[in-house]
């Protein structure tokens, strides 16, 4: 009987220190050593200068490591972060390491894409899926209304397949459509900016002055129940064009500019 006592305080000892061992190890020393529940949420380091992530990560208790590959956008300056891995929101322990992939100083050699002949509207939308900028437009006398003829790189005449750097402004010579070169303005009214300067470009004019206001109203025509033209006034939200000039409807000819008035909001402000 003793002896069962015995083995049975002994057992009893051996399972209170084993299970006071285990719950030191998982409840205490792991998350001590591995800061269990702390978390860290990864910044947004897209856009920042190599010279300030030091600093920046160090603050926030991590790391960084820079990648070898680099890339190129020409939106942002040279040796600014493309890409981060883990990205932005991410939730990572303490000292946790951030790689990163810069922008490169060299932009690469791309080839000009095709787009003698088509529109300038149909112009910019390849020139910008191919990371390229649109720059000077100059009408001259051709029977293709709004057609591409030509294409410049700083004042050089250039063409389809030529090696130019990514990012490059091209230019365009573009044709007026001679006998045809008086038509309506387009109606630009509640259309945002981009949505104006593409409509403009499309239509063979050139975008003129903006002009930004806290408030603006227009006028559409409608019919009431009796079936009489009435105009209704419309306040413009923010961001959208209230008033243009040349007016809709109004004869223009091919290159005239026309001026827009928008209403103002925080984004077209640090725009200007």
């Amino acid at each position: 009987m003793r002896e069962l006592k015995y083995i049975l305080k002994n057992l009893g000892i051996m399972i209170v220190l084993t299970g006071s061992i285990v719950f030191f190890i998982f409840y205490i020393y792991f998350p001590f050593k591995t800061n269990h529940g702390d978390t860290i949420t990864v910044p947004n380091l897209v856009g920042i200068n190599i010279e300030e992530i030091d600093d920046f990560l160090s603050d926030r208790d991590l790391r960084y490591e820079i990648l070898e590959d680099s890339s190129y956008n020409s939106k942002l300056p040279p040796f600014t972060v493309l890409q981060q891995n883990p990205s932005e929101n991410e939730k990572v322990k303490e000292n946790r390491k951030i790689y990163l992939t810069l922008n490169s100083s060299i932009p690469p050699k791309i080839k000009m894409p095709n787009i003698i002949n088509g529109s300038v509207k149909n112009a910019q939308l390849i020139l910008n899926s191919y990371d390229l900028k649109l720059g000077d437009i100059k009408y001259v006398p051709d029977m293709a209304r709004n057609a591409v003829l030509k294409i410049y790189l700083k004042g050089d005449s250039i063409s389809e397949n030529e090696l130019i750097d990514k990012g490059s402004v091209i230019d365009l010579e573009v044709g007026n459509g001679l006998g045809n070169q008086i038509f309506d303005a387009p109606d630009l009214i509640n259309l945002d900016l981009e949505e104006a300067r593409f409509t403009i470009i499309g239509s063979g004019l050139r975008l003129g002055n903006i002009i930004y206001e806290d408030s603006g109203y227009f006028y559409n025509k409608n019919l009431d129940e009796e079936g009489n033209e009435i105009l209704e006034k419309f306040w413009a939200e923010p961001g959208k064009v209230f008033r243009q000039f040349p007016e809709n409807s109004a004869k223009v000819r091919i290159g005239r500019k026309v001026n827009l008035w928008i209403v103002s909001d925080a984004k077209n402000e640090t725009n200007q």
